[in-house]
């Protein structure tokens, strides 16, 4: 059903570089079936992820993205949903 697809852009907050947060997202949005990217910013205290899929499995990475790996100290995520665009072919790590 199209009505459960939607796009989401997760901004995560805290110490979340240099802690295999990238890694640890593309885990588990590959794991759930989703599609679109994480990376970086250009800041040393945020994590950038775009993705796309059924919203509850969204809803799970989401989840997940608070939590973070062993080493990541979370303490913010801002979400910002839309409608489903089909613009990922997988997910993937930037650099």
């Amino acid at each position: 059903m199209v009505s459960d697809l939607a796009s989401v852009q997760v901004t995560v907050y805290g110490h979340v570089q240099g802690v295999f947060f990238r890694a640890f997202t593309s885990r588990w949005a590959a794991e759930l079936g989703l599609t679109g990217y994480v990376r970086n910013l250009p800041w040393q205290t945020a994590v950038e992820v775009r993705a796309e899929g059924e919203r509850d499995r969204l809803e799970k990475l989401i989840n997940h993205l608070e939590m973070g790996p062993p080493a990541a100290r979370v303490t913010e995520v801002v979400t910002r949903w839309s409608a489903y665009t089909d613009g990922y072919s997988s997910f993937s790590i930037e650099y």
